[in-house]
C-alpha cells in the first residue's frame, strides 16, 4: 500500500487529507517559550494576532529524524511504500530531515517500510496538489516511479508569484531592514515575489496595491498562456482580494482546476498578513 505524507507547509482544501488518504506531520510553532502546535492550538484564526501582541515572528521547530520515523511506524505496516512529499528544501529543513530518516529506516534491514522523499521545491498549495495528484495516479494503478516523474514534471513547469502588502513581518525576521522597510512605505510601492530556484526572490516593486495584483496576474498568464492548467489562488488574512484575484483567474486563465487557500504559517510568517499570490502549472 501506498500511504501519502506532507508537512505543516501544505495548505489543503478543507477534506482533501480524508479524501485522499494523505497524512500531515504538524510543525511546531514556537513564541518565545511556548510552543503552539500547528493546526491544533495555532492557526491563521489566531497567528497574526499573536505576531502582533508579543511584535516577534516565531520559530519553527522542525521535526526531527526520530520523530518522522516514529511518524511513519505509526501510519505503515511492514511492506508499505511512503511517498513523502514536503516544503522545498531552500525554504525548509524539513525535507533534509526526511531524507536522514528515510536512510536510516533503509539501513534497518528489519523494517520493511520503503521511503521515497520528494522535495516540492515550493509549499503551500502546491504541496496539497501534489499529494493529490500522487494519489489519483496511485488508484489510476501508476508505479512509484511513474508518479515520482509526475510530480518532478510539475515541479519543473510551477510558476508561483505573490505581492506583499507590507513589509513589516519581512523586516522581523531579518529579510529586510529596517530602512529598506521604511522607504518602501513612504513611497507606498508593494513588492512582487517570485519562486525562483526554489527560493522566494523579490522580483519587483510598484506603487499601488492594484498595480501589483495586475503584475502577479500578467506575470503568470504570461508563462502559461492558454494552456489548461490547475490554479490555486492563496492568501494571509485577505479573503476579499483573494476572491477578487480568483475571479480574475478564472476569466483569464484555462482553468482545469481552480482552488482557494489559506497561506501556511511557515510560508506567511514570510510575507505577512495580505499577501496574496497565484500558483500554477500546466496539466496534460
Amino acid at each position: 500500500m501506498l500511504r501519502i505524507v506532507t508537512d505543516g507547509g501544505a495548505d489543503f482544501p478543507e477534506g482533501w487529507e480524508a479524501l485522499y488518504d494523505i497524512y500531515t506531520i504538524p510543525l511546531r510553532i514556537q513564541f518565545g517559550d511556548r510552543t503552539y502546535l500547528q493546526g491544533y492550538d495555532i492557526g491563521p484564526w489566531n497567528f497574526y494576532q499573536l505576531v502582533r501582541e508579543r511584535r516577534e515572528i516565531p520559530r519553527t521547530s522542525l521535526p526531527s529524524p526520530g520523530q518522522i520515523i516514529e511518524f511513519y511506524h505509526n501510519i505503515a505496516q511492514k511492506g508499505d511504500n511512503i511517498l513523502s512529499i514536503h516544503l522545498g528544501s531552500k525554504l525548509s529543513g524539513t525535507y533534509s530531515a526526511v531524507q536522514l530518516a528515510a536512510q536510516e529506516l533503509a539501513n534497518d534491514e528489519s523494517n520493511g517500510i520503503n521511503i521515497f522523499p520528494f522535495d516540492s521545491g515550493a509549499g503551500s498549495a502546491i504541496l496539497a496538489m501534489m499529494c493529490r495528484d500522487a494519489r489519483l495516479l496511485d488508484r489510476a494503478g501508476a508505479s512509484i516511479q511513474d508518479i515520482l516523474n509526475k510530480l518532478a514534471t510539475i515541479r519543473e513547469k510551477l510558476t508561483v508569484v505573490f505581492t506583499l502588502d507590507t513589509l513589516d513581518f519581512a523586516r522581523m525576521n531579518g529579510r529586510v531592514n529596517a530602512l529598506q522597510k521604511a522607504l518602501t512605505s513612504v513611497l507606498h510601492i508593494k513588492p512582487i515575489v517570485i519562486l525562483r530556484d526554489g527560493l522566494l526572490q523579490m522580483a519587483d516593486r510598484v506603487r499601488t496595491r492594484q498595480k501589483a495584483i495586475d503584475q502577479i496576474i500578467n506575470f503568470a498568464s504570461n508563462r502559461v498562456g492558454k494552456l489548461p492548467v490547475n490554479v490555486a489562488v492563496v492568501h494571509a488574512a485577505d479573503p476579499q482580494m483573494a476572491h477578487w484575484l480568483m475571479d480574475k483567474v478564472r476569466e483569464l486563465f484555462n482553468c482545469r482546476e481552480l482552488l482557494l487557500t489559506d497561506l501556511s504559517i511557515p510560508v506567511a510568517a514570510n510575507l505577512g498578513p495580505g499577501a496574496v499570490g497565484i500558483m500554477v502549472y500546466p496539466v496534460d
